[in-house]
């Protein structure tokens, strides 16, 4: 068990956390939620006995070994196999004392290490890690290959595989997703699943830790709190505390401006003046309530495109690739705006080498068999991906880069821009090379999104992002009026912001026909495809495709009587919030003493009868709700 009992830690003199406690038991599978700079990766610390408390207990079990996803690797000249072998030190450990009982001939000594060797499952090692790194996306021949020899982004894939073959009691995993693909994602998920030991984990993916947790640890206003659940039982849970909390205040600043009018209005007089000085007590002795406060640190949204030309970009009979090396044949694709497509396929399948076609990154490779790209005269492409942070100038700020983009505009308008994108005061002059992932990628969109592009192509936007820049990016897509083209392993994103799915896979570019779900069943069928198959009889393998083709069909079917009323009951929640939100604002004003005396007859009268239309569309839209949810429950369930 880890126990915290009254913890405080802290980072370069400032408070992280005060005066917390908690017990999280072996086994548990945690996610770690809270805003950037709240002390998540400090906690990390602090149970690795990297950082120590200001003050209170940390308790962990002694004997237990902790791994963690080392920040950097070097560039060894050590195979991609050894390096994550080299992980579990206790194995590494044995196979050298082996080899020195053996130099000595020490019976003895041989046997009890081989006995160990067994029990830790030192001879299928090999086995184990090779399914980790297959699983994180290389190859066979990758694993004789240096470590030197990987980029950045697939060395942080073998400090993760390293982290995940050691065998550890506590697992501590920060952004383990960042520079994975949706197949590997996937693949982690399942693992993360079935791990025995416990496991804490920090993810701005909210599909990916409903799916690996069982408890949210959050850390807010200096405070750890517990949930049990996934992510977004965790959601519920807060948006009903902070619902209780701010009705707790409203009732409590009414109760302080009743006691407060009395000793105004008795406090002079003699008769009163001891029911006044009672009430002042009262006042004084009065623990107040903070108003709940939930409010996203980001606000932005497209800009309107200058044109919307139909098509934007035509792509036909194109092949493309690199050198002389091939990638994708008889690609043929029209975007037009609206177009919201995400695209899917296996690690190397061929979907950054799809987007760079698109963008003009890459020019095609069969021009003289016909293939060709055409653009609109007036297309204005928006390319985010990773090497767009390389871009960025380490001297300048952000509002220098503004600045650089747009001469002309006042300075304070860009300000007010970067702001949208949480660059406020110094943080909007501070040169960029000391920022955060994150920070960068926030600053390359704010760059992107000004340019007012009608064709956005987005490589794995989220990476570094955390779960708000997420969600108020998903907000943004969602309005955004242009052709979209995204490569994404957040499911959150892909399901809210892709309207159409297309699938990379064996050199083609094909319609995927299914949604996220089937595309984890397509991945699971590849890789079993991939192992060597049984013998069996050729009736029964005939029978069993029959039973699935059947099977697939009538889920598809069912699929299709589901989603129309799916996106019914989607419509009806927003427009019943936008409904009841509004009616609570006039709510509000009719309960307020003053406002009587300050809306005049007129405007009473029509603000009330807004407030009954409204209500009316409540109830009706209400009705309907329930109407379309006895719908979609009276269909049989999908397996």
């Amino acid at each position: 068990m880890i126990a915290l009992r009254q913890v405080t830690f802290a980072r370069a003199g400032r408070p992280l956390v005060v005066d917390a406690s908690v017990q999280l038991h072996a086994g548990w599978k945690v996610g770690v939620v809270g805003a950037n700079g709240c002390g998540k990766s400090s906690l990390f610390a602090l149970l690795s006995n990297e950082l120590h408390a200001e003050s209170g207990d940390v308790e962990l079990p002694a004997s237990w070994q902790i791994a963690r996803v080392a920040q950097e690797t070097p560039a060894l000249p050590d195979s991609a196999l050894d390096f994550v072998l080299d992980g579990d030190v206790e194995l590494r450990r044995i196979e050298r004392e082996l080899a020195a009982a053996e130099a000595k001939g020490d019976g003895e000594a041989i046997g009890h290490l081989h006995a160990r060797y067994g029990e830790i499952g030192g001879y299928s090692a090999k086995a184990r890690v090779a399914e980790v790194l297959h699983g994180l996306g290389f190859k066979d021949a990758d694993f004789t290959r240096s470590v030197a020899e990987f980029s950045g982004g697939w060395r942080v894939r073998l400090n993760l595989a390293r982290a995940l073959s050691c065998r550890a009691d506590l697992l501590l995993l920060d952004e383990p997703t960042n520079h994975l693909d949706l197949d590997a994602v996937l693949w982690l998920e399942q693992w993360l699943k079935n791990t025995p030991g416990t496991l804490l984990l920090i993810s701005h993916d909210r599909d990916f830790l409903d799916a690996v947790v069982g408890q949210i640890l959050a850390i807010d206003l200096q405070r750890l709190s517990l949930t049990s659940g996934g992510y977004s039982d965790y959601e519920r849970a807060r948006a009903a505390r902070l619902a209780t909390q701010q009705s707790s205040y409203e009732a409590q600043q009414r109760e302080i401006a009743h006691l407060s009018r009395f000793v105004e209005r008795f406090k002079a007089k003699a008769t009163k003046a001891r029911q006044a000085q009672s009430r002042v007590k009262m006042l004084e002795r009065m623990e107040i309530v903070a108003a709940a406060h939930v409010d996203s640190p980001f606000h932005f949204s497209f800009r309107q495109p200058s044109a919307l030309p139909d098509p934007l970009l035509t792509i036909e009979k194109a092949a493309a690739g690199y050198a002389d090396r091939s990638i994708l044949q008889n690609i043929t694709l029209t975007l037009r705006p609206g177009c919201r497509i995400g695209l899917l396929g296996r690690n190397g399948a061929g979907k950054s080498t799809l987007v760079k076609l698109l963008a003009g990154a890459l020019t095609l490779q069969n021009t003289q068999q016909g293939g060709e790209r055409k653009e609109a005269k007036a297309l204005n492409i928006g390319y985010f991906a990773q090497h767009q942070l390389e871009q960025l100038r380490p001297d300048e700020s952000p509002l220098q880069h503004m600045a650089r983009l747009e001469p002309t505009t006042p300075e304070q308008e860009l300000r007010d821009y970067l702001g949208g994108f949480d660059f406020r005061g110094e943080m909007a002059t501070r040169a960029v090379e000391p920022f955060s992932g994150g920070e960068k990628s926030r600053l390359a969109l704010a760059l992107l999104i000004r340019t007012k592009p009608n064709l956005l192509l987005l490589d794995e936007p989220t990476n570094h992002l955390d779960l708000e820049m997420r969600e108020a990016l998903t907000f943004a897509l969602q309005d955004y009026e242009g052709g979209m083209v995204v490569v994404s392993h957040d499911r959150h994103l892909l399901r809210t912001c892709a309207d159409e799915l297309l699938l990379v896979a064996d050199g083609k570019v094909t319609d995927f026909d299914g949604d996220l779900d089937d595309y984890a069943a397509w991945l699971a069928a590849q890789r079993n495809a991939e192992k060597a198959p049984e013998p069996e009889v050729a009736a029964e393998k005939s029978e069993r495709l029959n039973q699935r083709a059947e099977a697939k069909a009538n889920r598809q079917a069912l699929l299709a009587q589901r989603r129309p009323l799916v996106k019914e009951i989607e419509q009806l929640e927003k427009q019943l919030a936008r409904w009841n939100e509004e009616k609570a604002g006039l709510d509000t004003q009719f309960a307020d003493p003053d406002f009587y005396a300050t809306v005049d007859r007129v405007k009473s009268e029509e603000m009330h009868k807004q407030a009954g239309l409204l209500g009316e569309q409540i109830d009706a839209a209400e009705m309907r709700w329930l109407e379309v949810h006895e719908a979609l429950e009276a269909l049989p369930a999908i397996d």
